[in-house]
């Protein structure tokens, strides 16, 4: 279905996502229409009051459904290598065309798994580690090519690959790509892709020229000492499609939050939907104000892109902008030591940028100034001992240190963010939290293996966790790409 808002069949669209047809709100927006929506929006008006009208059978008469991947453990018996190898084609998508709601791209593409059938921003970058270390660089140099091709087509890479994600990015990984690359094939990469990278720079710092009177505009925040900061955006402030009901029971909580919807979406450009970090009282979503915060890991995400351009620069031999560049690498790097670091914590933590203080969630966030190589060895080793005090534990990385019910918090850790501690331990040479890190986030990965056959999106990662599926908007999904990169990345590290 075309669902960027929904409007050709907006009263249909409504009915079906609020009256819960489907168990997951994302399965309508990825329908394909089996005829125009001006068409089908028609019969719906005409037939919607009949006694008998069944609006489940309605839309099953009127769309066409893709498909979950479920795949186990049968394609390599319990060697957990093995399966991932296999997996990779079973997760491939061709899709040159556009489909409903579903974007074309012009090479193939991993999936993540289960529900997500679309390419997918951050993901696809951890999915990358694991498709260097199985000899699949064609795949990873065709869904760079894929993520410029948004680039060049739309001015930026979206959430993902469907229509009712063009109204937002996700935390900034293209420049980690293009690096991979650069290290499998030489500064010629920096070559080929530095256009790109200017795009995808462009579109984040988009608003910085009209900040005089108010602090922020889209993307971009101006501090108190002039310096440039990113915060997480969407450009619509509607519920989102493929949450709609979730989105109209959280406002109908908070009628007096008129920027909640916008809040829930730009949680979702972060990848974190949803944690604590993103809720003022820390608990209930209704308190939402993503858009109020500076983020640490989206400014030093933001550094790598500004530190890769410099290095693109610096092999075109651009003197002009390499000075340029120089000076803004040195700024962000300024701001984040001032704005992020909370001296009395001893951890970096995100910051409020209209009351002028850090927050109080205490994430895996604080690690991503290590893991590019920013913090000094001091303020590093209070880091990681936080992290080796609060956030280690038996089955990996805790997301945040306190229990709720949203799916980035205890109890559960995430692919992605391991990796992310094991490269921020190993670099300021604490090989004991990296070594504890990749040990017990790979024995929890082949355990759960062992007794399902499957990777999973997410993970508990403490020892007494009861089993129940806590926290999120749909069940923990199979696959899972992001899973399988870091697994593999981990094993050969």
């Amino acid at each position: 279905m075309i669902a960027t808002d929904a409007s050709a069949i907006g009263v249909l669209f409504a009915d079906v996502q609020a009256q819960h047809i489907f168990n997951d709100q994302k399965t309508f927006v990825d329908a394909e229409p089996l005829y125009s929506l001006p068409y089908i929006a028609a019969k719906y008006a005409n037939q919607k009051h009949e006694p008998d009208f069944d609006l489940l059978a309605f839309v099953q008469e009127n769309f066409s459904f893709p498909g979950q991947l479920r795949v186990h453990s049968n394609l390599a018996g319990n060697n957990i290598d093995h399966y991932i190898l296999n997996l990779w084609d079973h997760l491939t998508r061709i899709n040159t065309t556009d489909k409903g709601s579903l974007i074309g791209l012009p090479h193939p593409y991993v999936a993540p798994g289960g529900r997500f059938n679309e390419l997918y921003y951050w993901d696809s970058y951890f999915t990358m580690l694991g498709l260097v270390e199985s000899g699949r660089l064609d795949l990873v140099e065709g869904m760079v090519d894929n993520f410029t091709y948004l680039i060049d087509s739309i001015g930026f890479i979206p959430n993902a690959s469907r229509t009712y994600y063009l109204t937002r990015s996700q935390i900034p990984f293209y420049s980690a790509m293009v690096k991979l690359l650069r290290d499998a094939k030489g500064d010629a990469a920096l070559v080929k892709y530095q256009e790109a990278l200017e795009k995808e720079y462009a579109f984040w710092m988009k608003g910085a020229e009209s900040l005089h009177e108010h602090p922020a505009s889209l993307h971009v925040v101006k501090m108190d000492d002039g310096s440039l900061m990113n915060r997480y955006w969407d450009t619509e402030n509607t519920p989102r499609p493929e949450g709609y009901a979730l989105d109209l029971a959280i406002m109908n909580q908070a009628p007096g939050n008129k920027d909640l919807y916008r809040n829930l979406r730009a949680a979702c450009e972060s990848g974190w939907d949803f944690s604590s970090r993103w809720l003022a009282d820390g608990k209930n979503l209704h308190s939402i104000c993503t858009t109020e915060i500076i983020p640490v890991d989206l400014n030093c995400m933001m550094l790598h892109l500004e530190q890769t351009l410099l290095d693109a620069y610096t092999v075109s031999d651009n003197r002009h902008m390499r000075m340029k560049f120089e000076t803004i690498v040195a700024g962000r790097i300024d701001a984040i030591e001032k704005y992020l670091w909370d001296e009395q914590e001893g951890v970096y933590k995100d910051y409020y940028f209209q009351q002028k203080q850090t927050t109080k969630s205490k994430s895996l966030a604080m690690l991503f100034p290590l893991y590019v190589g920013i913090s000094s060895s001091k303020r590093a080793a209070q880091v990681l001992t936080f992290v080796k005090e609060h956030l280690l534990k038996e089955g990996g990385l805790l997301t945040t240190n306190v229990a709720t019910e949203q799916q980035w918090d205890a109890p559960k850790g995430w692919a992605p963010l391991q990796w992310v501690g094991y490269v921020a331990a190993r670099q300021y040479g604490d090989s004991d939290l990296a070594a504890a890190i990749r040990c017990n986030w790979m024995g929890n990965v082949e355990y759960r293996f062992a007794q399902t056959g499957k990777l999973m999106e997410k993970y508990p990662v403490v020892k007494n966790y009861d089993g129940r599926d806590t926290g999120g908007e749909y069940p923990n999904q199979d696959g899972f790409g992001w899973t399988n990169g870091v697994y593999l990345k981990m094993k050969n590290a």
